[in-house]
């Protein structure tokens, strides 16, 4: 199994398979709007404006499981990016990340690289970094600012 064989909802409500991103280098990120990691999405933002067009994407998924940080709307959780950060990277709808209600796409995440509590997600704003073939290859903590991961990206694109 691989990043490709899962699918997602965006914040639209278009169903999106993760197979539309093959050879693409993948952020998967989950998300909140009143967080104190907040200000990551404009490091996100800037990382993929500089690096789209050399095939990136940064994905965004909206979590209200710590501290019901994510509690709005689809259409407040894009209007808030938007305006907020300039966000123009995909928004999916808002899920859970730990628990039997994980989304099967981060059940999968986690079950190929575990963080430092194992394989639970500790807060909003983990990130994992997807290669072109659809393996993950790279978990970094919420506290990771995106630009430490520019390096990994690059030598993944």
């Amino acid at each position: 199994m691989t990043f490709y064989d899962f699918e997602a909802q965006q914040l639209n409500g278009a169903n999106v398979g993760m197979n539309e991103y093959k050879v693409k280098t993948v952020v998967v990120v989950n998300t909140a709007s009143k967080c104190g990691f907040t200000p990551q999405y404009e490091g996100l933002e800037k990382l993929y404006k500089k690096y789209k067009d050399r095939g990136l994407v940064i994905l965004g998924f909206p979590c209200n499981q710590f501290g019901k940080q994510e509690s709005g709307t689809s259409d407040e959780i894009q209007e808030f990016c938007r305006l907020n950060y300039g966000v123009s990277f995909p928004m999916f709808e808002k899920i859970e990340v730990n628990g039997a209600n994980a989304h099967p796409l981060y059940k999968f995440l986690k079950s190929k690289l575990s963080g430092i509590f194992g394989r639970r997600i500790k807060w909003n704003f983990t990130k994992f970094v997807i290669d072109k073939n659809g393996n993950p290859v790279k978990r970094f903590a919420p506290y990771t600012k995106p630009a430490k991961m520019e390096t990994v990206i690059q030598k993944l694109l």
